[in-house]
């Protein structure tokens, strides 16, 4: 087995599928994790990785990941990857509040839980090679509010004041903590799950943008982090296309140079 192991969590499709792979394909042994087996076998069949099928917002399928990690040896990395929105773009005032704890479940209590589970293989990791990482999926939704947005605004804000207070709490360990904030990313299920199966709406949404983001373009910018030296940190990165200069600034149509 390869000295350097990563965790992926979230692994079953989009952004962590595309992480496993890359990963794979750059000679990692990767654990994957998510919910749905047949979505994992099929990458496992594909790259080689591990898999965990588990529901990480539970005591239970935690300890199960953790098992697997043990008895793989020292963690070199660990991709808090697993998140979602949900509820659609309702307003504060009419959302569901179950959208909002599930949200603050997935996003914001699995990647706790895993985190704290998995420090004791990342320190077996970092006393033996030098170094260890945790990288978190977050979101620009996490830096920047908007209307229809708000719970999954405060499930990356609180994500990102996670991993700001992790940074600190681990200041003076060999352990990197980094967290990657994608703007506008094109999956196949992530916008599908918001609207609720609503085709038109995802549609609507990526109508006539140049080149949005797609998994592997985050999946890149996850791995580089990983694999830059052990003593660089990159605290915060903000990934987003170029036809998107913030939240409020999206370019649909073609990108055309000034005259």
């Amino acid at each position: 087995m390869n000295s350097r192991v990563a965790v992926v969590t979230g692994a079953s499709s989009g952004i962590g599928a595309a992480t496993v792979r890359l990963l794979s394909s750059h000679g990692w042994t990767v654990i994957a994790a998510a919910r749905r087996a047949d979505k994992l076998a099929t990458l496992s069949a594909e790259t080689g990785c591990l898999v965990v099928e588990a529901d990480l917002t539970t005591a239970d399928g935690v300890d199960k990941l953790r098992a697997t990690v043990d008895s793989t040896g020292p963690l070199s990395a660990l991709v808090n990857n697993a998140g979602g929105a949900f509820g659609g773009a309702a307003s504060v005032e009419e959302s569901d509040a179950e959208d909002w704890l599930r949200m603050f479940e997935v996003n914001v209590l699995s990647t706790k839980r895993v985190t704290s589970a998995l420090l004791p293989a990342l320190r077996l990791a970092a006393v033996r090679d030098g170094g260890a990482s945790i990288v978190s999926t977050g979101s620009t939704a996490g830096l920047v509010s908007y209307e229809g947005g708000g719970g999954y605004n405060a499930a990356k804000f609180a994500l990102h004041a996670l991993m700001l207070a992790l940074r600190l709490e681990l200041a003076g360990e060999p352990i990197r903590v980094m967290e990657v904030a994608p703007g506008m990313v094109k999956t196949d299920e992530f916008a599908l799950t918001r609207f609720g199966g609503d085709q038109s709406k995802v549609d609507a949404l990526y109508s006539d943008v140049p080149d949005p983001l797609v998994a592997d373009d985050v999946a890149e910018a996850i791995v580089h982090l990983l694999e830059l030296p052990a003593h660089v940190n990159v605290d915060h990165m903000i990934v987003r296309p170029t036809a998107q200069a913030a939240q409020h600034k999206l370019i649909r149509g073609d990108l055309k140079v000034k005259q």
